[in-house]
């Protein structure tokens, strides 16, 4: 069961889980795959509600959203396994089947092809309505020294090399999954 919700109604509990950490998920075929971001942010463009994730260019992640540019937003209510989160952060879906390893229920979606996380019930289903790579030459120096260190390979899960490509996603759907 689903009790769809007013996003920005819900806008303290997002933007404070996220400095912690909230699931990313996506879908291309038969392959799903959801990581930890705690980049992000919520708000209004071109008068419809968006959330915007940043997504390194070499994390499985990113092709998937390439191939199909829709996502879901999971976001914690309550209590809930922090271990999801350091797992879902630190483990690339290249390499292993991160739902399976994490033991999550996946939940239908209602509007779009990618489904929610039940344990991180605050679902927003978004879709892509405008994306852009990062311009290392707009960042700021210091900035880009540390978050792009140019001798770690792209494949680390910290901090690297790659920069982000900015996703903003109308929210198209958002309910808290009961």
């Amino acid at each position: 069961m689903k009790e769809k919700v007013n996003v920005f109604d819900y806008s303290e509990t997002i933007l404070k889980a996220l400095q912690k950490g909230v699931l990313l998920t996506t879908r291309s075929g038969d392959k799903t795959n959801t990581m930890t971001v705690s980049w992000g942010s919520l708000g209004i463009e071109w008068a419809k509600p968006v959330f915007v994730v940043y997504v390194r260019e070499h994390r499985f992640t990113h092709e998937l959203l390439e191939k199909n540019p829709e996502f879901t937003v999971s976001i914690p209510i309550g209590k809930f396994n922090r271990k999801i989160l350091g797992i879902a952060g630190t483990k690339s879906g290249h390499n292993i089947d991160k739902i399976k390893e994490l033991g999550v229920t996946l939940e239908d979606p209602e509007t779009t092809t990618v489904p929610g996380i039940k344990e991180l019930p605050l679902t927003l289903e978004c879709r892509v309505v405008y994306k852009q790579k990062q311009d290392p030459k707009m960042i700021k120096p210091e900035y880009n020294e540390f978050f792009y260190p140019q001798d770690i390979d792209g494949s680390f899960h910290d901090r690297n090399r790659d920069y982000h490509t900015a996703y903003y996603g109308e929210i198209v759907d958002a309910y808290i999954i009961k």
